[in-house]
């Protein structure tokens, strides 16, 4: 394992290196018998992806995080120490993204340093809401049971984001199946009742003939059409990916019928599950509120927040900042007003995420139900469509025959 170093020499000066060791441990005493004082250490992999597979995955696995987890839990309430968790844990652990961070948190550990600090160092690899966690099970002196809260909280959010992932699948599938079917039915069907028609000797109808020119193109053409979309993708996940295109589309989905209402509802609920987790595990509100800007999947909506942390790091009431904004619903700032006024400011952010998850799962069921027949009729239309174009020269010539 590489570390990248910053030194302090004998003579007084200042230097970064690159050094290679088997952990972090060894790399220290090796350092300090050359009379080196160690400024600052860390895996040189650490923003850069940690080890060769990082080229094809930059994340963990979400379930292979909450067991991790859920595990170290079990053995902190059993009364074994943390190094000796995360030493039994990480020999266990074979996923190649993950095994690294554990073995560098535990080197670390092992150490001195502080477990939020070690996962800390990992940036936006590891969530932002589980360092908070951390840090605030050490303040505590209870990792356990923050941990425990932690995995809580992960599965609930991951549970409406499947919910919400499921009502979207069908829909989906349907569009898919529409594209293929015209795909078949220009590519391969048009064509053998276009060498067909070319035996008549008569003028076709006006929408026989565009579906022929259309079909024709796309086959003539087809080389292009796929670079073109191709090149279009790319310059949409260009621009995309230029600061601030984020927020101004998400801005802009907020403002959309029906579609920015589910957005706006599910963006409260991670906001106040993210806000009563961290208060519950004693973190102050104006660190909570930070954190929980960085959680929030929706980044208009997150900026806002940030907004709203900055007013109540200047003595203003977390409803009153957030009735200002606009953003958020008036439901949620009714019960966030409450929950400030009676001292239960973590049971009102929690009722408050239960009460929008069960939004978010009748809004989902609702629009499932509605979108279905509607694609259902617009792709029997568009089939019945197609097929007429091709089948309305041999009605015309049935009716001359007749």
């Amino acid at each position: 394992m590489e570390f990248r170093c910053k030194l302090g020499t004998p003579g007084g000066q200042i230097v970064e290196a690159v050094y290679a060791a088997e952990s972090e441990a060894h790399l220290r005493r090796d350092l300090d018998d050359k009379g080196l004082l160690v400024l600052s250490l860390r895996p040189s992999g650490l923003l850069g992806g940690l080890g060769p597979t990082f080229g094809r995955r930059r994340s963990i696995r979400p379930r292979d995080f909450l067991e991790f987890n859920q595990e170290l839990a079990t053995l902190l309430k059993a009364g074994m120490p943390l190094v000796q968790s995360l030493d039994l844990l990480r020999g266990s652990l074979v996923d190649p993204v993950f095994k690294p961070v554990i073995d560098t948190v535990y080197e670390r550990v092992k150490a001195g340093a502080q477990i939020s600090d070690a996962f800390d160092e990992f940036g936006t690899l590891v969530p932002r809401v589980y360092v908070a966690s951390l840090m605030a099970g050490e303040r505590s002196g209870n990792l356990e049971v923050v941990l425990r809260r932690y995995v809580t909280y992960a599965r609930l959010v991951a549970s409406i984001r499947r919910k919400t992932i499921s009502a979207l699948m069908y829909p989906l599938i349907l569009v898919a199946l529409a594209v293929a079917v015209v795909g078949i039915i220009v590519f391969r069907l048009v064509p053998a009742f276009s060498d067909f028609y070319a035996s008549f000797g008569s003028e076709l109808p006006a929408l026989t003939l565009a579906i022929l020119s259309v079909s024709n193109f796309a086959r003539t053409y087809w080389l292009g059409l796929l670079a073109g979309a191709a090149g279009l993708v790319w310059a949409g996940m260009t621009w995309f990916r230029q600061p601030g295109q984020r927020v101004r589309i998400d801005r802009a989905m907020l403002s959309l019928p029906w579609v920015g209402d589910i957005a706006r509802k599910f963006a409260t609920s991670q906001m106040a599950r993210t806000l009563a987790t961290l208060l519950s595990g004693g973190i102050p509100l104006v660190q909570a509120l930070d954190v929980a800007a960085r959680s929030v999947s929706n980044r208009f909506i997150a900026r806002e927040l940030d907004t709203v942390g900055q007013s109540v790091r200047e003595g203003q009431s977390l409803a009153a900042t957030m009735r200002g904004r606009g953003v958020f619903p008036d439901v949620a700032v009714k019960m966030t007003e409450v929950g400030e006024a009676t001292g239960a400011l973590q049971d009102m952010l929690n009722s408050v995420a239960d009460f929008y998850d069960e939004e978010l799962e009748t809004n989902l069921e609702r629009f499932v139900t509605l979108v279905e027949p509607v694609l259902l009729i617009v792709l029997g239309i568009v089939i019945a469509g197609l097929l007429l174009a091709l089948y309305l020269p041999l009605f015309q010539l049935s009716s001359v025959v007749h």
